[in-house]
């Protein structure tokens, strides 16, 4: 055998696969289609569109929030071009970071298309090179899904690849899809100037979290300028004179550019899956065991390909319980202490069950929330929208998820997850001192508000 381990794909899932197994001590090989390392997040996603969502909300600030502080910032203008610069160098460090990591771990790189060949444990590249592996982790990310209706033909109709990189500002912008990546594109835009319509089929925003939530997170983005058409669909798309018009169910709107951000299709395509057994659910996903293997002997999967949330850091620790795995251990992924973050402003962060999801499991459950409206921090700041709702089993008090919009709360769910982990009850919140002042100290009030307790409201 040539490695002991070869990984495909070298975004978060795959490289950091690589780097647990050279760390374990194998022999690693890691293949990726593109020139550079890093995968989706690093190159097209989760890196390019935080360096833009930060440098949208500055410009945003100078022009709306900077003069309530006393800092008048006069005849403030955009330089869309620099904006974009800055970007790619984000960008160019982290994949330079990457680069590094591989080398100083002995990891073997190659670059290019690669498949099964003949069984489960040679790789052949398309450049005619074979290579064999003890194992193989898929780990081959994720594409934007497109829609019959408004094909990508990146110039007017567009994925969030291109909408990363627009030479400039769209007059009007239509977002179809009202998640993660169709509400932090429409933030980037609309702070930028342009007037954004997000078009979402089901009757509200983030309909897989509760009601209560799901409207204060709309009301929010409504104040801001979004202009939401819920529960409707595109039925037909016409380009005429530079401009997209857009069927919907019971009207229409013409734009300038259109983003489809209706969600991603697993990567797993022409890998020659088929070939060796390896089973796959209808929209791509490799279907997996609880060890991540694959129904094919020597082959695991993991990330953007396997069931779950499409998220990076999903990915990573997928990719650290394979190596560990194979290296003898016991990998684990705990799926209900996993985060999911909006970068919008304000953020939105989520973890564990919803109120519903629970009430499903036969959970009698019990909740409290804040609202930063109450916050001392949050108040000091200038911005004191929004809330943290905690969700907990009535029975035992055990904290089950959480659902939080305000300032930073990308950066404060990090608590809750960790009380998940470690199966903590929102007494053990409560009783937990924080800082004063802190954005963290509502964490400490919604836990006490779970048992009508709340101090400061």
């Amino acid at each position: 055998m040539d490695f002991d381990l070869i990984v495909i794909g070298a975004g978060p899932g795959g490289y950091v696969c690589a780097i647990r197994a050279a760390q374990l001590g194998m022999k690693v090989c890691c293949i990726d289609s593109r020139a550079t390392l890093g995968g989706t997040c690093l190159n097209v996603g989760c890196i390019p569109s935080k360096a833009l969502l930060e440098s949208s909300h500055l410009y945003h600030q100078t022009q709306t929030d900077l003069a309530e502080h006393g800092i008048i910032c006069a005849d403030v203008t955009l330089d869309l071009p620099t904006m974009m610069r800055r970007k790619e160098k984000v960008v160019s460090k982290l994949v330079k970071g990457i680069d590094y990591l591989m080398g100083s771990n002995k990891i073997t790189v190659k670059h290019g298309q690669a498949s099964f060949a003949d069984n489960t444990q040679t790789i052949k590249l398309d450049n005619g090179q074979q290579l064999s592996g003890k194992n193989i982790v898929i780990a081959t990310g994720s594409e934007p899904l497109a829609i019959d209706v408004a094909p990508f033909d990146g110039q007017q109709i567009v994925s969030s690849t291109e909408a990363l990189s627009f030479s400039e500002v769209p007059a009007k912008l239509a977002v179809i899809g009202g998640g993660v990546i169709g509400l932090e594109m429409a933030s980037v835009w609309k702070r930028l100037g342009s007037e954004v319509f997000v078009i979402e089929a089901r009757d509200r925003l983030l309909a897989e979290l509760d009601d209560d939530f799901s409207r204060t997170c709309t009301d929010i983005f409504h104040d801001q300028g979004l202009q939401f058409y819920l529960g409707q669909t595109v039925t037909a798309t016409t380009r005429k004179d530079q401009q997209v018009q857009l069927t919907l169910n019971d009207q229409r709107l013409t734009v300038d550019k259109v983003l489809v951000a209706v969600g991603r299709r697993a990567n797993s395509d022409n890998l020659g899956l088929d070939r060796i057994g390896v089973q796959r659910q209808a929209n791509g996903m490799i279907v997996v065991n609880q060890q991540l293997q694959t129904t094919a002997d020597h082959v695991y999967a993991i990330g953007d390909v396997v069931p779950g949330a499409m998220l990076a850091h999903k990915a990573e620790e997928e990719g650290v319980a394979v190596a560990e795995h194979l290296a003898g251990g016991i990998g684990h992924v705990n799926y209900q202490a996993i985060p999911s973050i909006i970068y919008t402003f304000p953020e939105i962060a989520t973890v564990g069950l919803t109120t519903k999801q629970a009430k499903q499991q036969g959970v009698e459950v019990k909740t409290g929330k804040f609202p930063f409206t109450a916050n001392g921090r949050a108040l000091a700041s200038g911005y004191h929208k929004g809330l943290i709702k905690i969700i907990a089993d009535r029975r035992n008090d055990q904290l089950l998820g959480a659902q939080l919009v305000g300032p930073q709360v990308s950066e404060i769910i990090a608590e809750l997850v960790l009380a998940i982990e470690y199966q903590a009850s929102t007494e053990d919140l409560a009783r937990t001192v924080h800082a004063h002042t802190t954005l963290a100290e509502a964490i400490k009030e919604a836990a006490l508000a779970c048992d009508g307790r709340a101090i400061h409201s």
